[in-house]
């Protein structure tokens, strides 16, 4: 156990953190050089086109330091995407020590600071690396100034290293072994191992990922999921190598696999306890945090038909991704499907995304909303939360509904501070708590703001108001009340519950009328007039119509008497009338797309 190092690295998104792992794995020749390739640990294609790590990798290396002793280097590469922070607390859980790596051109982020305070929180041994020192905007002192600031080491404790030239590589290795310590734990206690990520083969079932905290794990010994309280036997348990290697014994402090031929995809949950079925533990590993959906929407199949296909391939996708939570709903308008909820809109993109490409599943994704809480009144007054607008109480007995609120975290530089309050102000209701001069270069502003106005576009606006210089981070802090109000979409009088949404009153009036707008465009003709109506309770705030595609029947009348025509045109405005009355207005798939992105 003394040889082992188990260890992550956290930074805030695009500051080089794939880049130094496949460094790391190159000098420790643990990939042969004919299967190195860039990003080596983002295995996803998805990962790879938007250069964003979505998964945390577990990969172990071998490593024989200056002194002639040889260590095992257990590395789980975390994502920087504020979406992915669940990825990240899994692996900190796993670990001992984190390399904090930091920009030397872009200095300290919000995601920075929020995963160190995740890695500060379980007690990680932080190791400071300035990176990309090569590049021309490298600011090499400055950054090291912040890091002082934010952790309060020395400087010479912070490494200078380059992802992508391999300068500082041995130091950064040296450091792992000196600093981060071996893990704690007896070979010899009851087996205690924590689950921290699992995966699904088609041929195989379900692959859990584990550390062992106490006691040692045998090939063909009956083990046992605490939480789950299933008995299985480990027909496989290994390493995790580029590709997975069997061993027959893994003792406390190792990281690695097992596979139990599980089929179904619900009898594992991560952060569950292993522990063996003969000898078990007392109790199941604490400290480990439920996912907290931040984001829910409604996910349908197409076709009918797929519903079950889109359960088992929800079921297996949650494997690999342990923040999605989902459970089954009904819509009039789109039949029956699932309620899903995610840690933000990237999240909820790459899940619809990884459905139609890794399943073949297309799917039609309902306006995204947060979770509200409601208050009835009345003799029987009671409180309901609210993850679908379909579930707001009527108006009549609802007194009132209260909507979560965040803290945001934006670090930006000062000649963009005007366009970033005019947009939290004026645009997203939010409330400057602080504002900080952490250098003469960069400021720290502090936000309060429902997160219902930061689901949609925030991050993207932020971008471009910022010219790509801001970062963005949030916790939330509660519930306030708030004057929403329910939106109603009507196509012809009918509502359209897949369209409906929460939003301020203040804001109801323009969002209605883009939808309507965008509806308008989208929809089809059909042989009858189409109103299209956005409405809250019984009030109509803006309105469409589609004109009727409509047939010249006068065309054969060239002369006459003009009460021949007139009798014409009745007998079709008869038709038009009965034909309204039945017919059915169809909304294609790209008019629920389309107000994911009304402000395109």
């Amino acid at each position: 156990m003394n040889n082992i190092r188990n260890f992550c690295i956290i930074a805030h998104i695009d500051h080089g953190k794939s880049t130094l792992a496949d460094r790391l794995l190159e000098f420790t020749k643990t990939i042969p050089e004919r299967r190195m390739q860039a990003q080596l640990l983002d295995n996803m294609d998805l990962e790879r086109e938007r250069g964003i790590t979505i998964k945390s990798h577990a990969i172990q290396m071998d490593y024989t330091h200056t002194n002639g002793e040889k260590y095992v280097l257990n590395l789980i590469d975390t994502p920087g995407h504020v979406d992915f922070s669940y990825e990240v607390s899994r692996s900190i859980a796993a670990c001992e020590g984190a390399l904090l790596l930091v920009d030397a051109s872009q200095g300290i982020q919000a995601q920075t600071i929020s995963n160190l305070y995740l890695a500060i929180d379980h007690n990680l041994e932080i190791i400071p690396v300035i990176n990309k020192i090569d590049m021309e905007g490298a600011n090499i002192e400055e950054t090291a100034d912040q890091i002082i600031d934010l952790i309060g080491c020395k400087r010479e404790d912070i490494l200078e290293a380059s992802g992508k030239s391999g300068i500082g590589i041995t130091g950064i290795l040296d450091a792992i072994i000196n600093r981060v310590p071996a893990p704690k734990g007896d070979p010899d206690a009851p087996l205690q191992a924590l689950v921290f990520d699992s995966v699904f083969n088609a041929y195989r079932g379900v692959i859990a990922y584990f550390r062992i905290m106490n006691g040692r794990m045998r090939t063909n010994e009956k083990i046992k999921f605490v939480n789950a309280d299933k008995v299985y036997g480990a027909d496989e348990i290994g390493i995790l190598r580029l590709d997975m290697e069997p061993r027959p014994l893994l003792e406390a402090g190792n990281v690695g696999y097992i596979i139990t031929g599980i089929k179904k995809s619900t009898e594992i949950k991560v952060g569950d306890t292993i522990t063996t079925f003969a000898n078990p533990c007392q109790e199941s590993i604490h400290g480990f945090e439920d996912v907290k959906p931040m984001v829910f929407a409604g996910i349908y199949p197409i076709d009918s038909e797929d519903y079950e296909d889109l359960r088992d391939s929800l079921e297996k996708l949650q494997l690999n991704d342990a923040s999605l939570v989902f459970e089954p709903e009904t819509s009039i308008a789109l039949g029956f499907g699932f309620r899903c909820g995610f840690l933000g809109m990237l999240h909820l993109e790459i899940v619809q995304e990884r459905l139609n490409r890794e399943f073949d599943m297309g799917v039609i994704t309902t306006v995204p909303n947060v979770s509200y809480i409601a208050h009835t009144k009345g003799k029987k007054a009671e409180t309901i939360i609210v993850n679908n607008p379909a579930d707001l109480p009527d108006i009549s007995i609802l007194d009132s509904v209260e909507e979560p609120y965040i803290t945001a975290q934006i670090i930006t530089k000062p000649e963009y501070i005007g366009n970033i309050m005019k947009l939290c102000l004026d645009e997203k209701r939010g409330i400057l708590k602080n504002q900080m001069y952490l250098t003469t270069t960069r400021v720290e502003l502090t936000y309060e703001m429902p997160l219902g106005e930061i689901v949609f576009d925030f991050y993207d606006k932020l971008k471009t108001v910022s010219r790509g210089y801001a970062s963005f981070d949030y916790h939330i802090t509660g519930y306030k009340e708030s004057d929403l109000v329910k939106l109603d979409i009507l196509l012809n009088g009918d509502r359209v519950d897949a369209l409906s949404a929460l939003i301020h009153r203040t804001k109801a009036y323009e969002f209605g009328r883009k939808i309507c707008n965008k509806l308008k465009d989208l929809l089809p003709k059909q042989q009858f007039v189409i109103a299209i109506q956005a409405a809250i309770g019984a009030k109509i705030i803006a309105r469409e119509t589609i004109s009727a595609l409509r047939k010249d029947v006068t065309a054969k009348c060239y002369g006459g008497d003009i009460t021949r025509k007139r009798k014409l045109l009745e007998k079709q405005k008869e038709g038009k009338k009965k034909m309204r009355q039945i017919g059915s207005v169809d909304v294609p798939q790209e008019a629920f797309l389309a107000v994911l992105k009304l402000n395109d």
